[in-house]
C-alpha cells in the first residue's frame, strides 16, 4: 500500500515562527515546515519582529527586496508604509514595490489523491503476468498450481520475518516455517482440513524447538511471532488448496482470484474517482468509504456471474452474498496489513514485484479472503 499522506502536515496546523524580540514565536497558520529542522519554508517566512520595528504581538510577511546591496542598512526605508526619509524618496523616485508572489499551497491529502503513487505500467505488467502464470498452472496441471502456492508462502514468510527482524529485533525462525508452510499447503491438497491443522500443529512445535536454539533473551516475543506467521501466511494459503482439491477446484479458484481482483478494482475505480469520506484515516488514509461501496458493488455482481456460469450447481443469489462476503474480508485483510506496516514503519512489505511492493503486498486481501470463499463454496455447492 502506497500512502502518500505520510508525513505530510495537515492544513491549518500553526508552526512557530522565527524568535522575534521578546524571544518568543509567533504562531503562523498553514506554515509549512522544512523536512527535518521544523523550520518555516521558504515560501512561507514571515519578518521577525525586531526587523520591523514593530510591536512584537505582530507578524508580517517579509517584503519583497529589490537592492541586497543595501539589505542591512536601511531596514527603516524598506518598510511598506515608507518610513524614514531613505524609504520616502525611494517610494518618490520607484515604482511601489511588486506584490509579494503567492505563497505555494501547502501540500495537503486531498490534492493528491488523483494519483495513483506508483509505476502503473509496471504495476499492470506485473498483475498480467502474474495472472497468466497463475490461470496456466491452475488448469494445465493441479499440483503444478500447488507448487505456485507453495512458492508465494515461502517468498511472502521470509518477507514478513526479514521485516519483523529489521524493523522490530524480533527473529521468527525462517526454516521450520517455510518447511512447516509448505507441507501445510501440500497436507491440506492431499489430506484436506484434517491435513493442515495437523500441519499447522506441528509447525508451531518446530518453531518453539527451533528457537530453543538460540539465546532465552525475548524467547516468547520471537515464538509468539513465528506461529503467527504460520497462521496468518501459510494456513490461511491453505484454503486455496483446499478448493482446488474440489472436482471443479480449478473454477472454484478461478472465482476465489477474480472476486479479489474485482473486488480491489472496483474500491480503486470509485474511490478514485468519488472518494470523499475516509474509511479507516489512522490506518489507511487512501481508503474511502465510497471506495468499499464500490468494492461490494463490483464483487457482487462479478460473483453473480461467477456463481452461475462457473460454480458447478451454483446460482447467480448465491454469488451475490459470497461477492458482499469477499469485499468485505479483502477490505479487512488489506486494513489489517497497513496496520502492521504502519507498526514495523514501512511502506511495502518487499520490493519484488514492481508497482506492487512485495509478494505480502499482493497476498493483503488473498490471504482472508480464501477461507470465507472455501466455506460459502462448501455451504452453498458441497465440498465437491
Amino acid at each position: 500500500m502506497n500512502d502518500s499522506s505520510w508525513g505530510v502536515p495537515q492544513p491549518g496546523a500553526g508552526y512557530w515562527s522565527p524568535p522575534g524580540a521578546s524571544g518568543q514565536g509567533q504562531v503562523v497558520p498553514g506554515a509549512v515546515p522544512r523536512a527535518g529542522d521544523g523550520e518555516l519554508s521558504a515560501y512561507d517566512v514571515t519578518a521577525p519582529a525586531h526587523d520591523v520595528g514593530g510591536d512584537a504581538s505582530q507578524t508580517r510577511r517579509m517584503p519583497t527586496v529589490s537592492d541586497p546591496g543595501d539589505a542591512g542598512g536601511d531596514h527603516e526605508g524598506r518598510l511598506p508604509d515608507g518610513r524614514g526619509p531613505q524609504g520616502q524618496a525611494r517610494r518618490e523616485q520607484e515604482p511601489a514595490h511588486a506584490p509579494s508572489p503567492a505563497p505555494a499551497p501547502a501540500p495537503s491529502a486531498g490534492k493528491g489523491k488523483k494519483r495513483a503513487g506508483r509505476d502503473l505500467r509496471a504495476a499492470i505488467g506485473v498483475g498480467l503476468g502474474l495472472g497468466v502464470v497463475v490461470v496456466a498452472s491452475l488448469f494445465l496441471y493441479k499440483p503444478v498450481f500447488v507448487g505456485v502456492i507453495v512458492v508465494a508462502v515461502v517468498v511472502g514468510l521470509w518477507e514478513l520475518t526479514s521485516r519483523l527482524n529489521e524493523r522490530k529485533g524480533i527473529r521468527a525462525p525462517l526454516v521450520p516455517l517455510a518447511v512447516g508452510g509448505a507441507a501445510m499447503v501440500v497436507a491440506g491438497y492431499v489430506r484436506g482440513a484434517e491435513g493442515a491443522w495437523v500441519a499447522m500443529a506441528l509447525t508451531a512445535l518446530a518453531v518453539l524447538v527451533w528457537r530453543m536454539t538460540d539465546s532465552p533473551a525475548e524467547y516468547l516475543r520471537d515464538v509468539t511471532a513465528g506461529i503467527f506467521a504460520a497462521f496468518y501466511v501459510p494456513f490461511l494459503a491453505t484454503f486455496v488448496a483446499l478448493m482446488l482439491a474440489a472436482d471443479d477446484g480449478p473454477w472454484r479458484v478461478l472465482t476465489f482470484v477474480i472476486l479479489a481482483v474485482v473486488s480491489d478494482t472496483g474500491a480503486y475505480a470509485v474511490g478514485w474517482r468519488f472518494g470523499k469520506h475516509k474509511l479507516a484515516p489512522r490506518i489507511s488514509p487512501g481508503k474511502t468509504r465510497e471506495g468499499l461501496i464500490g468494492a461490494v458493488a463490483f464483487a457482487m455482481g462479478a460473483g453473480a456471474l461467477c456463481s452461475q456460469f462457473l460454480i458447478d450447481g451454483g446460482v447467480w443469489w448465491q454469488g451475490l452474498l459470497l461477492g458482499l462476503a469477499v469485499a468485505t474480508s479483502a477490505t479487512l485483510g488489506d486494513l489489517g496489513e497497513s496496520m502492521m506496516k504502519r507498526d514495523l514503519g514501512i511502506k511495502d512489505m518487499g520490493t519484488l514485484l514492481p508497482g506492487h511492493g512485495g509478494i505480502m503486498d499482493r497476498l493483503d486481501s488473498l490471504l482472508p479472503t480464501a477461507p470465507v470463499v472455501w466455506l460459502l463454496l462448501v455451504v452453498f455447492v458441497g465440498a465437491g
